[in-house]
């Protein structure tokens, strides 16, 4: 039985290339996403372990967490360095004073800044053996004025010693003058770095001489790292600030970097689970075939003694075998996906090196264990129908392609699974926690798709009747026959097209999400904004307060500016629950900048001081009434209690702020956090000023501050479009790679379909049909196919987006809005891919031989 089951894979290895390459780009998916990370980690880890101090004396973490800055740096007293030399078993102290997400121009107020969104840095320079750079050309900072420029930001933005630079800083705007170029002697994680004097660091960039961002030390030969911090919390207090050794300082600094690496990960794992599953599909239907085309053998086999379970365990081998191929190459794949990938990093500044490249013990098991996991689950089912092959078999024209075979098991598990998923999406529906719907919403994605796959069949006779009706009278008995091979086998056509469904599913239901979406903020903006325009960080990060100085000049005494702060809090609210998240602060005339709808209260209630308001749906989750006071705990530890002066009834909850809406006035965070920058400044034109003039005015004074912008209701609107728009292009990569999966798809299927048919298509030729007739058969054939898996998959992602919306609706976008641009565009290029997908098998089946396929056994 091996002997005769690799034969039979040797003999039909050209009909399993195509199910090879769903398992090629499952594995390669798999195996190039772990590669990089692991290859991305094990380079920063280095990094960290190589320039971390062994121990470093930092503010004291609060644990406060917030999605929006404050703008407020924070600091350690400077003369904690003299006082740690003299602990015990320090050999060294330096003092650091650094600031990230600075903006730095050139003399035409150009960003000389990473364009990766990787931050600029501006820090002390001092020379340690753990010094990440070393000065290569002119001579170190040695005063105010005076500065190093990294080598890679000076060679990408044309910088050179002597030019005249404008650093951007929290405290304000200063200009130096570039004296000398530091190189990277590790990885450079693509920032752009400047150094200063140390005491120049600490005036212009943290706007006091006498404070530090964090003190490093040196331990003397023979103190460990732990002892040794041990010994400075003895001395500074164990609660004072945060002491951290070099490996902790690095566990840090790569927690940080996770986020980011999470993101190529998950995307890429994203991409190789939508191939993996539209890959089954494709091999379920590919061996379904083989195993049809092969009855006579099979036949034979049982007749000669194989029992049911040496056949079974044939197939399975068979595919064992795919898996194996399939996964050796996907790996291999993988491996120039990831060096593909590292390669295009160094490209964005992000200086990884290909010979250091990753490959751990578990990306080879991760790459075979979906590869062959992948061959075998596929195959099962097919394995399991060749093993019922009857020995009579052999001795008639048979097959088990299951054209004949009722399919009423599949009715009822399919309508119980439908129903079972058609209540969770109801119940989702009418949810009304997120938590639970979003929960249900998951539930019934997952079993609506199960329950279109498994009844898919039962749809294929009456769907394509309708979607092929047309083709009798437009293209006559080609158009009839194209139609009839379609409804010929519902399990193969029903497969065939759930590949094309899932990842048309997911378009449709993620466009209808995000058409939602975007109006939602359209009309909440329309609603909301009342400014003429909003001056805003690009990056959302605070700015200084010059920039609000000058934006206040510009607007005039006859203009209007309000100010817009963040900060992170804990709130302690009357039934016991603590809850952090980020609150707002606003000028007190919010009103002439913003359309605030109140359940209780108003603006002045609200903006008081010592006052707070919030969203009045989050007040009665929480048993919060006007007049209730809150204790609320600010930034470094400062605690107060704020009285609830007003309630909202906006759309979104988050309007002002985030979880809860929580928003105060300006005195109040003014009082807590004091070292704050504004985010966001609205500002209306005065009296006989047009907006039109005064956004010229506003664009002519931030020349200079090149990261901040200008923008309208329009822009606001574009860029919130545009935010949106970036998951939609990942959901249509997604699409495009389940399309090329899905096209191999048909044209697997009609490929074997066609030597399947081949005595069939010798009789037709010989009766007259034309070798053009018979490609245009196929190419039909192909394209109601396409459009059947089209139609599936649109109403199952129809469906899917309605209900995200209800999710959405819960966290105040209500808006619905179905993007019929894109489902027609769907339907047309679903008869695209089918047009595509039968090239080749059409080309094949037009060169057939006719008496060598009439005579064909």
């Amino acid at each position: 039985m091996l002997k005769a089951t690799l034969r039979s894979f040797l003999a039909h290895k050209g009909r399993l290339v195509l199910s090879a390459l769903a398992v090629i780009l499952s594995v390669a998916f798999v195996a190039g996403s772990l590669i990089f990370s692991d290859t991305v980690s094990r380079t920063f880890d280095r990094l960290f372990a190589s320039t971390s101090a062994d121990v470093t004396v930092g503010p004291k973490d609060d644990e406060l967490e917030g999605q929006l800055p404050t703008g407020a740096v924070e600091t350690v007293p400077a003369a904690l360095a003299e006082r740690i030399a003299g602990v015990d078993g320090v050999e060294d102290t330096h003092v650091d004073a650094a600031l990230e997400n600075i903006t730095i121009v050139d003399s035409e107020n150009e960003s000389v800044g990473p364009t990766t969104g990787a931050p600029t840095i501006a820090t002390n320079w001092y020379v340690t053996d753990r010094s990440p750079v070393e000065l290569t050309s002119g001579h170190a900072p040695e005063g105010p004025g005076q500065a190093l420029l990294d080598a890679d930001t000076a060679k990408n933005k044309d910088v050179e010693i002597g030019d005249t630079l404008t650093v951007l800083a929290q405290p304000g705007s200063f200009e130096v003058k570039v004296v000398g170029i530091a190189t990277f002697t590790t990885t450079n994680p693509g920032a752009a770095l400047v150094f200063l004097d140390t005491p120049t660091a600490q005036t212009e960039l943290l706007g006091d001489p006498e404070a530090a961002t964090s003190i490093s030390v040196t331990a003397a030969p023979g103190v460990s790292d732990e002892q040794l911090k041990q010994r400075i919390a003895a001395e500074l207090g164990p609660r004072a600030y945060e002491y951290r050794t070099a490996d902790e300082q690095a566990e840090s600094a790569a927690a940080s970097l996770g986020g980011f690496l999470d993101v190529i990960k998950y995307v890429m794992l994203g991409f190789a689970g939508i191939a993996t599953l539209v890959g089954i599909f494709l091999i379920v239907n590919t061996f379904s075939m083989l195993i049809a085309q092969r009855t006579r053998e099979l036949g034979l086999l049982r007749a000669l003694g194989a029992d049911r379970r040496q056949v079974r365990r044939s197939v399975l081998t068979e595919a064992t075998l795919l898996g194996l191929v399939g996964s050796t190459l996907g790996l291999a794949v993988g491996i120039g996906m990831a060096f593909g990938l590292i390669e295009l990093m160094g490209v964005l500044g992000m200086n990884l090196s290909s010979a250091e490249m990753v490959i751990g013990v578990g990306t080879p098991i991760a790459a075979y264990v979906v590869g062959l996991g992948v061959t075998f689950v596929a195959a099962y089912l097919p394995a399991r129908r060749a093993a019922t092959v009857s020995p009579m078999a052999a001795l008639s024209d048979a097959e088990i392609a299951g054209v004949g075979r009722p399919l009423h098991v599949r009715a009822v598990i399919g309508g119980i699974v439908g129903a079972a998923g058609a209540a969770a999406l109801v119940g989702c529906a009418v949810a009304t926690d997120t938590g639970s719907a979003a929960s249900l919403l998951g539930l019934g994605m997952v079993l609506t798709l199960i329950a279109t796959v498994i009844a898919g069949p039962l749809l294929v006779r009456p769907v394509i009747r309708v979607l092929g009706g047309a083709f009798p009278a437009l293209f006559g008995s080609i158009g009839r026959m194209s139609q009839r091979n379609a409804l010929r086998n519902p399990r193969r056509t029903g497969a065939t097209a759930a590949a094309l469904m899932v990842g048309i599913a997911l378009v449709a239901g993620m466009s209808v999400a995000s058409a939602s979406m975007t109006k939602s903020f359209d009309d909440q903006i329309d609603k909301t904004l009342g400014a003429d325009f909003v001056v805003q960080n690009q990056n959302f990060m605070p700015f200084p307060q010059e920039v609000t100085d000058r934006v206040g000049d510009t607007a005039g005494d006859a203009g209007l500016v309000v100010r817009q702060r963040f900060t992170p809090v804990e709130v302690r609210l009357p039934d016991g629950e603590r809850i952090e998240t980020t609150a707002a602060a606003y000028d007190s005339r919010l009103d002439e900048v913003a359309n605030v709808t109140y359940a209780e209260g108003d603006s002045a209630a609200a903006l008081a001081d010592g006052a707070i308001a919030m969203d009045v749906e989050f007040a009665r989750e929480h048993d919060v009434t006007v007049g209730s006071t809150i204790p609320v705990r600010f930034p470094a530890g400062k605690n107060t209690e704020l009285k609830v002066g007003a309630l909202t009834d906006q759309d979104t909850a988050d309007g002002f702020g985030t979880q809860g809406g929580l928003y105060f006035g300006m005195e109040t965070i003014e009082k807590y956090v004091p070292e704050g920058q504004d985010s966001a400044l609205y500002v209306n034109a005065g009296s006989g000023v047009g907006a039109d003039d005064l956004r010229a005015d506003l664009e002519r004074t931030l020349d200079e501050y090149p990261q901040v912008q200008v923008r309208d209701q329009a822009d606001y609107k574009e860029l919130i479009r545009g935010q949106i728009a970036v998951l939609l292009y990942l959901v249509y990569a997604l699409l495009g790679l389940a399309i090329v999966i899905a096209v191999l798809g048909v044209v697997n299927t009609l490929a074997l379909s066609v030597v399947e048919r081949t005595r069939e298509i010798g009789l037709l030729r010989a009766i007259g049909l034309a070798r053009r007739q018979l490609r245009r058969m196929i190419r039909l054939e192909s394209v109601v196919i396409a459009v059947f898996g089209a139609v599936l998959g649109l109403a199952l992602g129809m469906v899917w987006g309605v209900c995200v919306q209800q999710v959405l609706a819960l966290q105040g976008m209500k808006a619905l809005a179905i993007p019929w641009g894109t489902v027609i565009a769907v339907v047309v290029g679903s008869a695209v891919v089918g047009v595509v997908a039968a090239l080749l098998p059409a080309l094949r089946a037009s060169r057939m031989n006719v008496l060598a396929a009439i005579a064909h056994e």
